[in-house]
């Protein structure tokens, strides 16, 4: 199919069936603002540049004491050195995390590139800081893991002279030609696109581009972007719709939104996307927490892309590689009720999470298979059969006023295959 330059062609695309499989992805917002890492607890760490210009902000005073009144932002990539960095190592978390894609930020609000850009000469990590390309050292750590690359893209720059100029020009002159260059030099299976909020997709000439990106790209067949196109896009247009800590746009959840397609809630383990080291354990998403959003999710038709913040030296916080761990090990479980699923029900049951394939349901509660449940969105029917994915236990179904009810015999916590959630499998 050939698309055209209008959003009733453009929307008419299905997302790639691949997406939504998948459910997991892993969100990487790593860049010189990893350096300072810093802003107010619930501040967005990796927005330092545009903070650090106002005078009364934490992070302004924060800036002025650690590193001084005349030290500049741009100063920050030189220090940007990423000696620890090993992406072979990074890869492997990600895959043992139990994710499918990986979104790294090739450039951030600021402008400055984990790659080489003919468009952003000496403000990318092969020119200065580090002297590497992350995007293509990524890119080849992951083959063969059975995770897909892809990346984040602003589509704005702060303080880019043309930008501030006239933004239709600059969209036209630089953000098109640099958005073409990495799509096909990098080949990525998402795009991320964001900072799209102040101007209508029409001063972003967003259409065009993505036209192009569906007929004519190397990625045609299989990418994903977003809905990120314009003040008017949101929930409504693009590609995947996109929440962010909860909410579309303008206070909008998912609930408010007639879905034809898969979204994607992104958030990081704690409050920023970019390393925050004012952030404490409080701040941060037990495993069971981040559990809980993903079965959430996942029975809504969503997908969960889990942000970590590396360190300016490319090591990734610890707390950040156990929770993704912790996550993993679920998923090696539990993962057939999760992977592949799609919609079972609509309607919410407290403490419940459903999901389908195929001819099997999945309820996956968060408490221990003890005494009893009645799964109040599966009717019971004679034959019905229920196995709980993480323990071998034989399981009963009983009739509760035409609902399938489960009422466990004893189990031994020690022989169960996980925590914090348990998925059962109901089959007729």
């Amino acid at each position: 199919m050939t698309y055209e330059n209008n959003w009733e062609s453009l929307n008419a695309r299905p997302v790639p069936e691949w997406f939504a499989d998948a459910k997991f992805g892993i969100f990487i917002h790593w860049g010189i603002y990893s350096v300072p890492a810093f802003t107010k607890r619930g501040d967005y760490a990796e927005w330092y540049m545009r903070q650090i210009e106002n005078p009364d902000s934490e992070a302004r005073k924060f800036h002025d004491r650690v590193y001084g009144k005349d030290f500049h932002y741009e100063d920050f990539a030189g220090m940007f050195k990423a000696e620890l960095f090993d992406a072979n190592q990074w890869a492997d978390l990600i895959r043992r995390s139990g994710a499918k894609y990986m979104n790294l930020v090739s450039k951030h609000h600021d402008g400055f590139c984990l790659y080489k850009s003919d468009y952003a000469w000496n403000w990318n990590t092969v020119d200065v800081g580090p002297h590497r390309d992350f995007c293509m050292e990524l890119k080849t750590a992951l083959e063969g893991t059975g995770v897909r690359f892809g990346v984040y893209h602003s589509v704005y720059e702060w303080f880019h002279p043309l930008f501030l100029k006239d933004p239709e020009e600059y969209a036209l002159k630089h953000l098109h030609p640099m958005l073409k260059e990495l799509i096909t030099k990098y080949e990525p299976a998402t795009l991320f696109t964001d900072g799209e909020w102040d101007y209508e997709s029409s001063v972003w000439h967003s259409t065009e581009f993505l036209q192009w990106l569906y007929n004519e790209s190397p990625v045609k067949d299989y990418i994903v972007p977003n809905d990120r196109w314009g003040k008017e896009t949101r929930g409504r247009l693009g590609g995947n719709f996109t929440t962010e800590y909860g909410t579309i746009d303008n206070g909008r959840k998912i609930e408010d939104i007639e879905l034809d397609r898969p979204f994607e809630e992104c958030r990081g383990i704690g409050r920023s996307f970019g390393l925050n080291r004012a952030e404490t354990t409080e701040d941060y998403l037990s495993a069971k927490e981040l559990l809980v959003t993903l079965c959430d999710l996942v029975s809504k038709g969503g997908n969960f892309l889990l942000n970590i913040g590396p360190a300016a030296d490319g090591t990734i916080p610890v707390i950040m590689e156990e929770r993704l761990l912790q996550m993993g090990k679920w998923l090696e479980v539990n993962g057939d009720a999760i992977y592949g699923t799609r919609v079972y029900t609509k309607n919410r049951q407290e403490g419940v999470y459903y999901t389908k394939k195929a001819d099997k349901v999945y309820a996956i509660i968060d408490r221990f298979p003890f005494g009893s449940v009645t799964f109040n969105e599966i009717p019971y029917e004679d034959g019905l059969k229920a196995r709980l994915l993480s323990h071998p236990a034989a399981l009963t179904v009983g009739n509760d006023g035409g609902k399938a009810k489960i009422t466990f015999p004893p189990i031994d916590p020690e022989e169960v295959a996980c925590e914090y959630l348990y998925a059962i499998e109901f089959t007729r």
